[in-house]
């Protein structure tokens, strides 16, 4: 029996990201701590989304502050990352600077696109432990790892040295044929929502539609959920064995935690919900980061 089922949740729940211009006072000053930790430039929607739920976010980052910051953590998710951008050759993604030069993308502007992506494909990784932590637990498990000794912190920098405007395609800003590829990207994912890393690559309208076109093509394949259950075995498999628990965090805390905002069944599905998609959202990244080979 695997640790924990790939479970996408039936039907999806609604969702109440929090986003970080409309955070003020602890929420704020937690958003401006996970960043930093996790060496991002932006609040992924999961977390985001987790925040709504207030004394649910605040025992969850309470919990895990010491851990994300630690060489442990940020060396798995630096290998999740590894793993994975090696294993998405087996979908065969085709190369694209080429013809994005042919259609006038300059090298600088290929470069940028892939910086942009450099920065998710090192980001995700970290949210996707997160979220692994908070549905184990939300599920009545328990992390296995020690609660006695400090962690030693990641000294330097893990990030990509890279500095890239983080500007967001939102759909109300889109014109047509981009709203039609978010409408496809939605149809295609299962999801009522775009993630911030397909809305960012949109800021570049026709790389982003042909970048899809080609990622719709094995997104959902039986080659694709595998690579997805792999990832997602893995990412369980670190929080149960692999992890301390310096910050002591238990499923009855957190499900306590989560009984204050709403029903525990309510958050369970959102925690659900992100433990599934966040793996395939991590194999669509590396899938496009390795069409960007030069």
């Amino acid at each position: 029996m695997p640790d924990l089922e790939r479970l996408k949740p039936v039907p999806i729940p609604a969702i109440h990201p929090l986003p970080e211009y409309a955070v003020e006072g602890q929420r704020a000053e937690w958003y401006a701590e996970m960043k930093t930790a996790l060496q991002v430039p932006w609040m992924g929607v999961v977390t985001m989304a987790y925040a709504h739920y207030p004394a649910f976010f605040a025992a969850l980052w309470n919990g895990t502050r010491e851990l994300v910051a630690s060489r442990t953590f940020v060396e798995r998710a630096l290998e999740q990352q590894r793993l994975i951008e090696e294993e998405v050759a087996m979908l065969a993604p085709p190369l694209i600077s080429d013809r994005l030069a042919g259609a006038g993308y300059g090298e600088r502007e290929i470069e940028q696109i892939r910086d942009v992506n450099r920065v998710f494909s090192h980001g995700n990784h970290a949210y996707a432990l997160i979220a692994a932590i908070a549905r184990l637990l939300m599920e009545g498990q328990d992390m296995q790892g020690s609660t006695e000794s400090a962690l030693e912190p990641y000294a330097g920098r893990h990030a990509p040295d890279v500095d890239v405007p983080f500007l967001l395609m939102e759909a109300h800003h889109a014109d047509a044929p981009t709203v039609a590829v978010y409408d496809d990207i939605k149809s295609v994912l299962g999801l009522p929502f775009i993630n911030t890393d397909y809305r960012a690559f949109a800021r570049w309208p026709s790389y982003w539609a042909m970048a899809w076109s080609d990622l719709r093509q094995v997104a959902g394949t039986p080659a694709h959920e595998a690579l997805c259950l792999a990832y997602h075995d893995r990412a369980v498999a670190a929080v149960l064995h692999e992890f301390p628990n310096p910050g002591g965090l238990t499923s009855e805390t957190l499900r306590a935690a989560a009984q204050t905002d709403a029903s525990v069944e309510e958050v369970l599905a959102v925690c659900r919900l992100f433990q599934w998609l966040l793996p395939g959202l991590a194999v669509n990244v590396a899938y496009l980061r390795w069409q960007l080979q030069a």
